[in-house]
């Protein structure tokens, strides 16, 4: 029987936002080789239907698939809404979501939960589902950011328009008195300074990206996948342009990745 320890973890997600999970990942598991896949090509995942979100996570996991991953973590809290539970019992390997992981950390840290996310993850309520159903006393509140992933993608962290639309999404968040914040996408993390600056410090800020590496790390040791050799590498990958992912990954990762540009359709590879 083949050893699948060796095998990469997958991880995707529309964009940039799930290197905040791949440095996460690296940094906790190092001896674990990555397979990142951004479907940059259908960004924004956060204004498109359950149906078509579906569809993209069905794509995507089934190639991975055909590259052998042990395990796949969606890095993107959209897909985790709403495609999760329907695909995890259609392929071998595991799928974890950010939800479930998510809102675990943030009951441990506060009755009076707040939500910033995609407008899906948002009209979903599945932020809203997993914490009530670990605690039936907490209070959630969930707002749809439909802004904040294209400023993100295109490097506007510093405006002052950003700013100012990020006030207006927490604006009434902070009018219910929360004491927690989830991070609902996984682009969000890139603007924990701006929200350091706007909110109260005693606020908690939850990183779903953390939580969810801790329950992988506990899955492959479960699962005996845990990679027993020192050696591990990332391999980079989009739907879209390879060079305008690279240049965009460059300042969240500190290098330039080689990236490929892979056809979902005919599971073909173009390198670039």
């Amino acid at each position: 029987m083949r050893d699948s320890s060796c095998d990469r973890i997958g991880i995707f997600d529309s964009g940039v936002g799930g290197l905040t999970v791949l440095k996460q990942l690296h940094r906790r598991l190092p001896h674990e080789s990555i397979l990142y896949f951004a479907d940059t090509a259908r960004l924004p995942y956060g204004t498109r239907s359950q149906s078509e979100i579906l569809q993209f996570v069905r794509e995507i996991l089934s190639w991975m698939e055909s590259e052998r991953v042990k395990m796949v973590i969606m890095a993107c809290n959209t897909s985790s809404a709403l495609a999760l539970e329907a695909v995890q019992t259609e392929f071998t390997f595991p799928i974890l979501g950010l939800i479930l992981p998510g809102a675990r950390a943030a009951v441990t840290a506060g009755k009076r939960i707040g939500v910033v996310a995609t407008p899906a993850t948002a009209v979903s309520g599945a932020y809203r589902r997993a914490i009530l159903e670990i605690d039936d006393l907490a209070q959630v509140w969930e707002v749809g950011c439909p802004e904040f992933v294209p400023l993100i993608e295109a490097n506007r962290l510093w405006e002052p328009y950003t700013r100012t639309i990020a006030q207006q999404y927490l604006s009434s968040l902070l009018a219910q008195n929360i004491d927690t914040l989830i991070y609902g996408c996984t682009h969000y993390r890139h603007l924990s300074p701006l929200f350091t600056q706007l909110l109260p410090p005693a606020i908690h800020l939850i990183d779903p990206a953390e939580p969810v590496v801790s329950a992988a790390e506990q899955e492959l040791e479960l699962m005996g996948l845990a990679n027993p050799i020192a050696s591990s590498s990332i391999r980079f990958c989009t739907s879209g342009s390879p060079d305008e992912f690279a240049h965009k990954a460059q300042q969240w990762l500190g290098y330039r990745p080689t990236v490929e540009a892979i056809d979902l359709a005919c599971l073909s590879t173009i390198h670039g």
